[in-house]
C-alpha cells in the first residue's frame, strides 16, 4: 500500500477559506470543489449498504451457483474480459470477499486499494447476477459512486476541507442519477414507442403487484395514463436537475426523488434502493455537525433550560 494513501490529504484539496481555483463553464461543473467530509458519509453509507443488498436486495443471486454452466450468456463485459464461468465455488468467493471487503472499507482505511477492490468485486457481482436474462438499471448509478469513491482518497468525517476531486466524484454520480432518468424514458419510447404512455403498463403491474394503496386506480383508467404520460415527462426533464446548485434546492431535489420512490414502493412494491443510496450522495452530509449544534443551541436559548457547558 503506498504510504500516502493512507496517511495523506485528498489532493488536490483547499481550505474552505481559499479562494476556489478559476475554471471554464464546464469544468466548474465538473470540479467545484466539495468538503470531504461529504466522501467521509457517502463512502460509509455505500459500503454498509452492499450488506444489505447482497443480503437482501439481491439475494437472489446466491441461487445463480446452483444454475447450469449453459445457462450463462454473459453480458457484454464478461465476453470481453476472462471472467470465470458461475459456480458455486465462484459464486460464494465473490459474495463472501465483497462483503468482507466492502465492511474493511467502511473503516476509511486504505481508501484507494480497499475501495477500488469492492467496485471490482460488485461489478463481478453484478455480472454474475445480470447475465442470465434480467438486466436492471437501477445499478447504474450505484455503481458509477463505487467506482468514483477511491479516486478521492482518505476522507474524514468532520474534515471541512474541500477538495476537487471530491466534487469531480459527486457530480459524476449526479450526472448518472439523471441519465438513469432521462435513458429510462429513452428506452420507454424506443422500445415501447408512444403506444408506451397510453398503455397499460401501470395498469398491468397493479394488477400483479398492487397494493390496498393503489389497487383502486384500477377504477380510474385515465388516472393511470395521466400517471404514464408524467413518468415520460418529468424523466426526460431531468436533465435540468444538473443545473441544481444551491445545498437546500439540493436537500429538495433528493426529498422529491425518494419521495417519488416511495410511492412507487407503496403502489406497486417496486423500489430502487442501490439507486436510492445514489440520490442520498447529493446531500451536503458535511452540515449535519453543524445543524445538529444549531438545534442544540436553539434549545438552550429557550427559558429554563440551562446553557450547555463551556468545553
Amino acid at each position: 500500500m503506498n504510504r500516502s494513501d493512507a496517511s495523506s490529504p485528498a489532493a488536490p484539496a483547499s481550505s474552505a477559506a481559499e479562494p476556489a481555483r478559476a475554471f471554464p463553464l464546464g469544468a466548474r461543473w465538473w470540479f467545484r470543489p466539495v468538503p470531504l467530509a461529504r466522501i467521509a458519509v457517502v463512502r460509509t453509507i455505500a459500503y454498509l449498504f452492499i450488506w444489505v443488498d447482497v443480503w437482501l436486495t439481491t439475494a437472489w443471486v446466491r441461487a445463480h451457483a446452483d444454475v447450469p454452466p449453459e445457462w450463462y450468456a454473459p453480458l457484454t463485459i464478461g465476453e470481453l474480459l476472462p471472467l470465470p464461468t458461475p459456480t458455486r465455488t465462484v459464486v460464494t468467493v465473490v459474495q463472501w470477499a465483497l462483503l468482507l471487503t466492502a465492511l474493511a472499507a467502511a473503516t476509511g482505511r486504505a481508501p484507494r486499494l480497499l475501495g477500488t477492490a469492492v467496485f471490482l468485486l460488485y461489478l463481478e457481482w453484478m455480472v454474475i447476477a445480470m447475465s442470465y436474462g434480467k438486466v436492471d438499471h437501477d445499478r447504474i448509478a450505484f455503481l458509477v459512486l463505487l467506482a468514483v469513491l477511491p479516486t478521492v482518497g482518505v476522507a474524514r468525517w468532520r474534515d471541512r476541507r474541500r477538495s476537487e476531486a471530491a466534487g469531480f466524484a459527486m457530480a459524476a454520480v449526479l450526472l448518472a442519477v439523471v441519465l438513469t432518468y432521462f435513458l429510462a424514458a429513452w428506452a420507454k419510447i424506443r422500445f415501447g414507442g408512444w403506444d408506451w404512455p397510453t398503455g397499460a403498463t401501470l395498469a398491468r403491474a397493479v394488477i400483479r403487484r398492487g397494493t390496498s394503496l393503489s389497487e383502486w386506480t384500477l377504477d380510474a383508467p385515465w388516472l393511470l395514463e395521466a400517471l404514464q404520460w408524467a413518468m415520460i415527462v418529468l424523466e426526460a426533464l431531468a436533465v435540468l436537475l444538473l443545473l441544481v446548485w444551491r445545498d437546500r434546492a439540493r436537500v429538495a431535489l433528493v426529498v422529491f426523488l425518494i419521495g417519488f420512490h416511495l410511492m412507487v414502493y407503496a403502489g406497486v412494491t417496486i423500489v430502487f434502493l442501490p439507486h436510492c443510496v445514489a440520490i442520498l450522495s447529493i446531500l451536503p452530509w458535511e452540515r449535519v455537525p453543524e445543524l445538529r449544534g444549531r438545534l442544540l443551541a436553539r434549545r438552550h436559548r429557550r427559558p429554563g433550560v440551562p446553557a450547555p457547558a463551556t468545553p
